[in-house]
């Protein structure tokens, strides 16, 4: 079963940011490249691709390619608010390191 947990906290500030920009998604994709390997890359839009995996939170809806999906299953999404500013922050199990920025990993 596909699973990512996404945070109270994440989920807040990605609706607020959905509905000042009138977005109806949050897209989070894996892309190569990066520090370490992979990197996230997160986005908020209108389209949903015949192909994504939509995951219905209670306040969000997040797509993700099954690419994507394979490399962050089982990840847990939060929003963080530290002294170098705030930053969403995530905690995936199939990383075998990840960077300083903790914005790219690699498996």
């Amino acid at each position: 079963m596909n699973k990512i947990e996404i945070t109270h906290n994440a989920q807040d500030h990605i609706a607020s940011i959905l509905e000042k920009d009138s977005a109806a998604y949050f897209r989070i994709t894996v892309l190569g490249g990066g520090c370490a390997g992979f990197k996230y890359k997160f986005d908020f839009e209108n389209h949903k691709n015949d192909d994504d995996i939509l995951i219905k939170e209670e306040k969000i809806n997040v797509v993700i390619d099954e690419t994507s999906m394979e490399l962050i299953q089982n990840s847990k999404i939060d929003y963080v608010h530290e002294l170098i500013g705030s930053s969403f922050k995530i905690t995936n199990p199939q990383a075998s390191s990840s960077c300083g920025c903790g914005t790219s990993f690699s498996i």
